[in-house]
């Protein structure tokens, strides 16, 4: 049901992302999702996959269970969807919803955010989550998102820590118009995390234990 996301993207795929994405930073092994993130040379190279044109999904839950890279700086782990007509209208105005991104160097603390029409990037509509007791990148944890007409709620480990509706964007509410796919990835570097530091030990992975869509 996953597609390889290829390549090295239009200005590091519009967030400054230093890493080239590869088929063979991506493997499934002891029945785990495997995305590794490794130095090479000067470079990086890291993996990236979608269910564009094979899994769409409109409303539901969506959850994956996941432990992120143990890193100190400069990796950017993430479990997003994309809407399907984002090949015709483009972003922001696909809409994006992000279930889990997480800064290397923040292990205990993950972010959950939506992207549309007047609040994309930077002014995206977002929320974080703190662990109190353990680490992301030391144990799985449950990532999730409960989507129906007018809502999104964002979940970790079944606990809810936000609800967002119409009311609550600045722009156009374009999450009840198309069903939506699934990316995960992990970038290097970025707007988001930052670049790597001379403490950033290499190769770092994402482990996937399942994902899940709930109708």
């Amino acid at each position: 049901v996953w597609s390889y996301d290829i390549g090295t993207g239009y200005g590091g795929w519009g967030n400054q992302e230093l890493q080239s994405y590869e088929e063979a930073n991506v493997d499934v092994e002891d029945g785990l999702l495997k995305i590794t993130a490794r130095r090479t040379g000067d470079g990086f190279t890291s993996g990236r996959i979608k269910t564009e044109d094979k899994v769409i999904f409109q409303y539901g839950t969506v959850e994956a269970s996941i432990q992120t890279p143990n890193v100190d700086a400069g990796l950017w782990p993430a479990f997003w969807t994309l809407g399907e007509n984002f090949g015709d209208v483009g972003w922001p105005k696909s809409g994006e919803i992000d279930i889990m991104e997480n800064r290397g160097q923040e292990p205990t603390l993950i972010t959950g955010s939506v992207h549309g029409p007047g609040y994309s990037a930077g002014e995206a509509i977002s929320k974080n989550f703190e662990l109190e007791e353990g680490r992301f990148d030391t144990e799985f944890h449950i990532f999730g998102i409960e989507w129906g007409p007018g809502y999104i709620n964002f979940y970790v480990d079944d606990v809810l820590y936000n609800q967002l509706t119409p009311a609550d964007v600045t722009g156009e509410w374009v999450f009840d118009d198309q069903s939506f796919y699934i990316i995960m990835n992990v970038a290097v570097g970025g707007n988001y995390s930052g670049p790597p530091n001379e403490n950033s030990v290499f190769p770092q992975t994402m482990l996937v234990d399942y994902i899940r869509i709930y109708e």
